[in-house]
């Protein structure tokens, strides 16, 4: 009896539940990079009902107080309600993940982020160099008006996949090591950048990378930037209210590119949307349901609403529903405000990166929860705010 105690015991949980959050993170992170090669993978919703499984387990062994059982309960509800009627678990998932690492060693987490993929999209790679899996280059129509395009792939099946990879280890890479990195370093990752554009040529996508490196660039030279209120602010209005209110208008817009042709203004609407591939119109004539248009949009989604799109704030909104899509974009503003108390200029670079990059791209909105390295981050600034237990500086620097 004493002995079963003993395995019971707060230390004992706390170890317990730390090893579950590992395992979750471990396997979520491994399918993520699994996924992004050619490789199929068959039964994934069983693997990810284990890493929920994992993850609940942590929670209910960690301690909390009466504020956090509240809000879990809230979550639960809610989030529970949101599968039960679209047929889609991520919300679920992707809270309790959440609340497992409350208590996670940041800067440790971080660095197993950004490792762990750096090994896996390395393999790929190689993989693909190699001719055991996957193309090095793909030759075909891009639908940018270029028949016979080639363009580099190294075993991710899309140039798009390819550089967003690379733009997801950049945002770590900035996370991690931006904010003492030295000037011939960040020569080295505008030079990544660069390459990634010739090889894939990513137009859009490439604009972004390097748009965040130079802030990046810039807060790393001009550090007391991050002490202003203005950066936390401007940041507030691109990510998410201008990012949101041009999807919405992309929705809304959807019908007309390439089909309406009769004003200026629909002329003009066509050219822009040709600047973005046709991402616009996707949104109306990609399927029959019109998945994605403004009015294919409801309160709560439905179990048939699966089409895929390349606009990630409007897939947001359209996969979940109006109001999960508010409460996401509610929930980015409470970020937004983490960051400025604790005056994290680095978290605050890749929330508006994220926030910009996912107008155009949906990599980010995925059932995938390794895709999102900014997950950890609220789960510790989050748990740190509620328990008012001071303020974990793992942003900083070694």
């Amino acid at each position: 009896m004493e002995k079963l105690l003993d395995m019971f015991s707060k230390e004992n949980r706390k170890k317990t539940a730390e090893v579950l959050v590992y395992l979750a993170i471990t396997l979520e992170l491994f399918f993520m990079v699994l996924e992004k090669s050619e490789v199929s993978i068959p039964y994934i919703s069983h693997v990810f009902r284990v890493t929920f499984l994992f993850t609940l387990a942590a929670v209910l062994l960690m301690e909390h107080n009466k504020k956090e059982w509240i809000a879990i309960a809230l979550v639960t509800v809610f989030t529970f309600v949101c599968y039960r009627i679209t047929g889609r678990n991520e919300l679920l998932r992707f809270s309790y993940y959440v609340f497992a690492l409350r208590d996670i060693d940041l800067k440790k987490i971080m660095k197993y982020y950004f490792y762990f993929s750096a090994i896996g999209f390395a393999v790929i790679v190689l993989l693909s160099v190699t001719g055991i899996l996957g193309d090095v280059a793909i030759i075909t129509d891009y639908g940018r008006e270029i028949e016979d395009e080639k363009r580099y792939v190294f075993g991710f099946g899309h140039p798009n996949t390819l550089a967003g990879c690379v733009y997801a280890l950049e945002l770590l890479w900035i996370w991690l090591y931006g904010k003492k990195a030295k000037l011939y370093q960040y020569v080295i990752a505008f030079a990544a950048i660069w390459g990634t554009y010739k090889l894939t040529s990513s137009r859009t996508s490439v604009m972004i990378f390097m748009g965040t490196l130079a802030i990046a660039f810039i807060v790393r030279y001009i550090p007391v930037l991050g002490k202003l209120r203005f950066p936390y602010i401007l940041t507030s209005l691109v990510t998410p209210v201008a990012a949101v209110a041009f999807s919405v208008w992309a929705a809304a817009v959807s019908e007309i590119p390439r089909f309406h042709m009769d004003t200026d203004y629909q002329i003009k609407l066509t050219r822009f949307d040709d600047m973005l591939n046709n991402r616009i119109q996707n949104l109306y004539r990609g399927s029959e349901r019109h998945g994605g248009a403004l009015i294919s949009w409801k309160l709560f989604s439905d179990n048939l609403s699966e089409e895929m799109f390349d606009m990630g704030w409007v897939r947001i909104f359209y996969w979940y529903g109006i109001i999960p899509g508010a409460l996401i974009v509610i929930l980015t503003f409470v970020f937004i405000y983490l960051c400025l108390k604790r005056r994290d200029a680095w978290t605050l670079i890749l929330i508006l990166s994220l926030g910009v990059y996912t107008v155009i791209e949906a990599t980010f909105v995925s059932r995938y929860i390794g895709r999102n390295m900014l997950l950890p981050i609220l789960a510790v600034y989050l748990g740190d705010f509620i328990l008012h237990r001071g303020e974990r500086n793992d942003s900083e620097q070694n």
